[in-house]
This record gives C-alpha cells, structure tokens and sequence, in this order.
C-alpha cells in the first residue's frame, strides 16, 4: 500500500470519528432507500465499521434481505463529507457486543423494558451489531477556513462557477482493512 493510499485511510477514519454519527441507508421491501442516523462504533475486528441496533427493528430486516448499504457523514462547520458504500451484516455474538459495549446504549434498550434486568445491558438479547465491510469510500476533506468556505460558496452564487470546497479522495474497502487491521473479517 501506498503511504499516499494510508494517508487516506487515516484522514477518512479521522474525519468519521470526529464527525460521530453516520446515517445508514438501506433499502425497503418495495426497493425505496431509507436513511437513519446511526452512532459510530469503536473499530473492532469483524468489520469497517460497527452499529448497534434492535433486532426486530426495520434496519436490521432491510439488511437481511439486502445487505447492500450505504454511510454517509457530513460535517456541516467545513463543508467536508465521507460516503463509504459496503455490505451489512448482523451479528447476536455476545462476546463482541460486549466488546464494543457502552453505558449509554442502556438508555437506548431499555425503555421497551424497563422492569428487565437485563433491558439495554450487554445481555440484552434485543442487541445485536451491524457490521459493515467497505467496498469503497469517498471522502472531501477541506482545509480553508470556515470564512473562506462562506467566501467560496457567495463567490460561486454570484458567478455561477462551481465553488472550490476541497479535495475529493477515494479509497478501496481492500485498501481500508489494509490500513486498519482492526477491520478484517474475524471467525465468529
């Protein structure tokens, strides 16, 4: 791999991290697309990316019938942006929902079931992971200014030339897990 192509690979993760949330796209029986905003995962082996989700939940049946996705982040201060189009999977193993585990997916689960001990705990057998295996990414990173953005897109309107907002990098799911490890298939 190449150090410009691992550059990349660290700028995009960079960028999701900070931007947190991704809104998931998967498509409904009748073949429409959905979106919904779905919280960030710490990397883990297994997959590029991982999500927390209810298992009878509409997300994770549109993903049992068509694993094809979408994550899009957006990042509104700067203007930057990541799509990374890849393949779901859901996943019930125990171990790696406890792996990734946070306190405050107790207040997402435990609602619908309060009086459960087990409600919104590692336990929770509502719990399960979407994995999602890159195939490609895209991302726009930006390094001007907030005030130079604004500039640029006022520029724009008034001559009608598209704005110069920032670079547009593109990545292989192959170069992500090369880059990230973290990311490979794991048996489970």
């Amino acid at each position: 791999m190449t150090e410009k192509t691992s550059e990349t690979v660290a700028r995009l993760y960079e960028l999701i991290d900070d931007i947190e949330t991704a809104m998931l796209v998967t498509r409904r029986p009748d073949g429409s697309l959905v979106s919904r905003p779905m919280a960030n995962q710490e990397r883990a082996p297994g997959a590029d990316f991982w999500f927390a989700a209810e298992d009878d939940s509409d997300k994770v049946e549109e993903i049992r019938a068509d694993p094809h996705v979408n994550l899009t982040y957006y990042k509104d201060r700067t203007r930057e942006w990541v799509s990374v189009a890849g393949t779901a999977e859901v996943s019930k193993d125990r171990d790696k929902i406890r792996q990734l585990y946070k306190p405050d997916w107790k207040f997402w689960f435990a609602g619908l079931n309060a009086d459960d001990p087990e409600a919104g705990t590692p336990d929770d057998p509502r719990i399960v992971l979407i994995g999602v295996r890159a195939s490609s990414a895209r991302d726009m990173t930006n390094d001007k200014p907030r005030p130079v953005v604004l500039f640029e897109v006022a520029r724009a309107m008034v001559s009608g030339r598209r704005p110069e907002m920032g670079e547009v990098h593109e990545v292989s799911g192959e170069a992500i897990r090369r880059a990230d490890p973290r990311g490979e298939r794991a048996d489970s």
